[in-house]
Order: structure tokens, then C-alpha cells, then sequence
């Protein structure tokens, strides 16, 4: 299969590239299309077959569910069953972080097939604020089921290029608008009742959307010890290995030095390329997140496109990525990185 790349600059193209992308979905084929977090890869979400060629493509195991994308909150009414208990706390986050990097996993109406949940009564949904995801959902008329567009546990593509890398080959049609402008998958989160029967979120992917963001709106209930599951999650991005380069990964403290194996070339993900580990000399290669200026937000919008050059690093045969401030997003990228190492401590590198 031909994979075409179609670039969305001008607002006439817009309109014009939209139209052919939906005729694409409706006609049970897949599109990578951006949104503001990573680049998704798009299926018509009332479409079972179109969906379980988006498992197939990526090589997903069916037990991982995805997440519909819509162009409105008004759509959510389509395919949940709000309670009413929880309509007033889903309206108030809706209304602060839509469109935007947020996810919400509410009740599903039976009009969403079986596969794009993998089975759960539950559907992830979310309005994304890029133009581009949410124009092809206006033109094709309902939700678009999309995961990240690349290879089930590989890094998660930022740009069109990194897509072709991952499923160029797999599928007709890529929508070029550049690079994500937040690089890190939504957060998502799971209205419910407290202790006491009040409203609150639980977390089950952090992201974008931080804990300080939502605890100024609702209650925000403290994580679960041993909650991110090996094996049959019950919301998208939390089985326990995930987002990883090919080669291993492993975390270490910036303030700890570094006991090189003799004979093997790290490459050190450095957050601001200045750091006692980043000065010792056992490094093929240096890639800061956030040189000099050690911002979170530019080094999450850096995260994965350092980690796929890193990968992609002749020089390097083992990544050693910096342990980075869990506060506000660093907490996001933190979770990103422990999953990706998660595969070197499982012993599956």
C-alpha cells in the first residue's frame, strides 16, 4: 500500500483535504490525522471494521481500548449516558478543557461498537483543539476512534515524518500540519463519587490537564497504589509497558553519577543538559529536553521526538533518561518515561 501525505496549510485546503479524509474514514480506511497532543490514527468509530483494522495496523492487543474524538462537547450525548449525578462535574470540566488535551471515560450508548471499547461499558472521549482532528470530524459526520498513530508501544509520534516511520506502507493517507504543540497523550480522567457521594475525577493517565489544573474546579482523588495494570486496562494508555524506543531505557537521578557497563554506548535524555550526570564523560550522545532553561512544558513538547532520535542514534546502544521534577507535567512525562522503562525491567529488552 501507498501511504500519501497530504500537507494542511491554507484554509481552502483545509476544507478540501477534510472532505477527502472523511471520504477515506467513511469508506472504512484509516487516516493519521494531528491533534494538539500526538499525531492519531483515525477511524470511523461506528465503523467495527474500520476500527479493528486500527488493532490490526498498529498491532494493538484488543483488550486496549481507544478514544473517540469529537468536535463539540454536545456530541458526547451521541455516545454516553451521562448520571445525573455526574452531569454537573462533567459540564464544568467540559466547559474549562474543551477543546483541549483532556479525556474523559464516561457510561457508553450501545451505538458505539464493541471494539473501540474492547468490551468495557465504559467510552474515552475527548474534544482535541486542533482544527485539523476535529475538521475531519465535522466533515465525516460522527466520532473519530483514534489511538497514537504508530506501532503498539513504540514511541508516539509528534510530526507527520514520524508516522511514515512507524505505519508508512500500512495506510492510504497522513495529514501534515506540523508538529503537536503539546506532545504529550491527553490526560484522562474518570468522573465518579467520592467516600461521601460527591463528584470528583480519578486520574488514570496524567497529562496536560494537571492535578493543580483540576483540583481549582473539583476534588481530585488521590492515586491508587498498584493501579496501572500489566494486562487488561480499563481506559486507554495505562497498561504498564508502554511509549517505549527499541532500545533499552533506563531512569536515573541527575544528582546520582552514572556506573557505565563496560563496553556499551549510552546516550543520556538530559531535562536541561547541565546536570552532574550530563557532565560526566561515559556519553555517545547528549539530547536535552529543555537546554539551558529547564521549562516542563518545552521539554514535554520535546519528550518524544528526543526519544525516537535517541533511538534512532547509531552512536547509541542504551537510552539513560534523567529523572525529572514530578510537578505539574512533569508528572505526565514521568509516567511516559517509567512506562517506557518499564519494558528493560520486565526483561522484554
Amino acid at each position: 500500500m501507498e501511504t500519501h501525505v497530504l500537507e494542511v496549510d491554507s484554509l481552502e485546503d483545509c476544507r478540501k483535504i477534510y472532505k477527502e479524509a472523511a471520504a477515506v474514514l467513511a469508506d472504512g480506511g484509516l487516516v493519521a490525522i494531528p491533534t494538539e497532543t500526538v499525531y492519531g490514527l483515525g477511524a470511523d468509530a461506528f465503523n467495527p471494521d474500520a476500527v479493528a483494522q486500527v488493532f490490526a495496523v498498529k498491532e494493538r492487543p484488543a483488550f486496549d481500548p481507544l478514544i473517540c474524538h469529537l468536535s463539540h462537547a454536545r456530541e458526547l450525548a451521541e455516545i454516553t449516558e451521562i448520571p445525573a449525578e455526574l452531569k454537573s462535574l462533567v459540564d464544568k470540566l467540559a466547559k474549562e478543557f474543551w477543546p483541549g488535551p483532556m479525556t474523559l471515560v464516561l457510561p457508553r450508548k450501545s451505538s458505539i461498537p464493541d471494539i473501540v471499547t474492547s468490551g468495557l461499558p465504559t467510552v474515552a472521549c475527548r474534544v482535541p483543539s486542533h482544527e485539523v482532528m476535529r475538521g475531519v470530524v465535522r466533515a465525516l459526520g460522527h466520532p473519530v476512534a483514534a489511538p497514537s498513530a504508530n506501532r503498539f508501544g513504540h514511541i508516539s509520534p509528534t510530526s507527520a515524518p514520524a508516522v511514515v516511520k512507524e505505519l508508512g506502507g500500512r495506510i492510504p493517507l497522513v495529514l501534515d500540519a506540523g508538529a503537536c504543540s503539546e506532545g504529550l497523550e491527553s490526560t484522562i480522567l474518570e468522573p465518579c463519587l467520592d467516600e461521601k457521594g460527591n463528584p470528583a475525577v480519578r486520574v488514570l493517565r496524567e497529562g496536560p490537564v494537571t492535578r493543580e489544573k483540576l483540583r481549582k474546579i473539583c476534588r481530585v482523588l488521590k492515586p491508587v497504589r498498584g493501579a496501572v495494570p500489566a494486562v487488561a486496562p480499563h481506559a486507554p494508555g495505562m497498561l504498564k509497558s508502554h511509549y517505549a524506543p527499541t532500545k533499552p531505557l533506563l531512569l536515573q537521578d541527575a544528582r546520582t553519577p552514572f556506573e557505565p557497563e563496560e563496553g556499551v554506548a549510552y546516550g543520556l535524555i538530559s531535562y536541561q543538559g547541565d546536570s552532574l550526570l550530563a557532565e560526566q564523560d561515559c556519553w555517545a550522545e547528549v539530547m536535552p529536553l529543555s537546554p539551558g532553561s529547564g521549562r516542563l512544558a518545552e521539554a514535554a513538547v520535546r519528550l518524544f521526538a528526543v526519544m525516537r532520535a535517541m533511538d534512532e542514534c547509531e552512536a547509541v546502544q542504551v537510552i539513560v533518561a534523567e529523572k525529572l521534577p514530578e510537578t505539574g507535567l512533569g508528572c505526565a512525562m514521568m509516567d511516559r518515561l517509567k512506562r517506557a522503562a518499564a519494558r528493560c525491567e520486565d526483561g522484554e529488552l
